[in-house]
């Protein structure tokens, strides 16, 4: 891989070393594309026990990244006229999105991909925070297989958030939905769908998504650590999108290594696993317009303000994409992801001339870690919740 350090990758590069030294990253892995070529850098250590350096080439698991490999599979679709953004999740799963408040004769394609389905935010469900809320529950139920019918009663398991079209929350329930919907109508995995559509198409060679009962890399790949977890004794019942932070358990707890586990509950919104170049390329070719054809393109950009939905401030949200507005009224495109252990981010300029993504290898200090990258980069403002 070439090496590149031109205006304001210094910076960049104090910015690692701050993450690691002061910021709480076990390790921090940046990669820059633009018109002079490619840059890398990365701070701390991929393994502590070994020592081993973080490198290019690993492979990340994308978290909420993913969403946007499921959104252009499910857009490649439509441009073979095999769904339509408009069609209900009725059409295609009868009875599937339907009690407790939910009815899928309402509920659009599009209204899945875009957030605005209605459905509530499903990692707040009951059943997850049971599994996976506390340190003790997280060993005991970290490798549990999702089948797909559990996955979409986790995600109507509590009452709507909203009705449909109504405004963002965000849920990734929808997902689910959305993945189950491209196995209806092409009677394939939607694991090989998105691979058909996205990743052979683009060339990615080293990115996949997991199957159900895949917790690996297939590849290099840092260890991941975790602190965000609640209090012994905290009640999942108790858990609100607005108390969460306040029954989160004392900081100074070492982290927990959380490099395998399974993340089927989370299917169709958290499974890919990619390295940070290729991650660029997928962003890049759906910030260019290069993967969909035109009219699929301009829908996946169409944005909805995110303000007031418990979300990432100064962002817009499109089908699993987003814009971030900086401080000088200029936009970014991209994704950000989080996973239990690790905090990953893409964004770039609306001409694909330059994409930053990046990685950290806990979930408790991304976006710290990222506000001050993307200002190294791009001067853009800090991230921060939009309450």
């Amino acid at each position: 891989m070439a090496a590149y350090t031109g205006p304001g990758r210094d910076t960049l590069s104090d910015v690692l070393d701050w993450a690691v030294v002061r910021g709480g990253a076990p390790s921090v892995a940046v990669q820059v594309q633009d018109g002079d070529g490619t840059w890398f850098d990365a701070a701390g250590t991929a393994d502590a026990a070994t020592g081993e350096a973080r490198a290019p080439g690993e492979r990340l698991h994308l978290g909420g990244i993913s969403q946007a490999y499921t959104a252009a599979t499910v857009l490649s679709l439509e441009a073979e006229g095999r769904l339509s953004l408009d069609d209900t999740v009725e059409r295609w799963l009868p009875g599937a999105l339907a009690g407790n408040g939910y009815d899928g004769s309402r509920v659009t394609v599009r209204h899945l991909l875009s957030h605005t389905s209605g459905l509530f935010s499903t990692g707040m469900a009951l059943e997850v925070q049971r599994r996976y809320g506390t340190r003790a529950a997280f060993r005991e139920h970290r490798y549990d297989v999702w089948r797909r019918e559990d996955v979409l009663r986790l995600a109507v398991s509590e009452p709507p958030a909203g009705a449909p079209g109504e405004r963002f929350w965000y849920s990734t329930g929808g997902y689910a939905f959305a993945a189950a919907i491209v196995e209806a109508a092409t009677g394939n995995s939607f694991e090989s769908e998105v691979d058909r559509a996205v990743v052979r198409p683009l060339g990615l060679t080293h990115t996949f998504v997991r199957h159900r009962a895949d917790p690996g890399y297939w590849g290099p790949h840092p260890r991941l650590h975790s602190k965000m977890f609640f209090r012994d004794g905290v009640r999942p019942e108790d858990v609100t999108p607005d108390n969460w932070p306040s029954l989160l358990e004392d900081p100074a707890l070492p982290p927990l290594d959380t490099t395998k586990a399974n993340t089927s509950w989370a299917w169709g919104a958290a499974n890919v696993v990619a390295p940070l170049d290729e991650l660029i390329v997928f962003m890049d070719a759906l910030i260019t317009g290069d993967l969909l054809p035109e009219a699929q393109h301009r829908a996946m950009w169409a944005t909805e303000s995110t303000k007031g939905a418990h979300w990432l401030a100064h962002t817009a949200y499109g089908l699993g994409v987003y814009e971030l507005t900086l401080s000088d009224g200029r936009t970014l495109r991209g994704c950000t992801g989080a996973s239990t252990g690790a905090h990953a981010l893409v964004l770039g300029t609306p001409d694909g001339r330059r994409t930053l993504a990046a990685h950290v290898a806990n979930d408790y200090s991304g976006f710290p870690v990222f506000d001050r990258l993307l200002e190294a980069e791009f001067g853009a403002p800090g991230f921060a919740y939009d309450r």
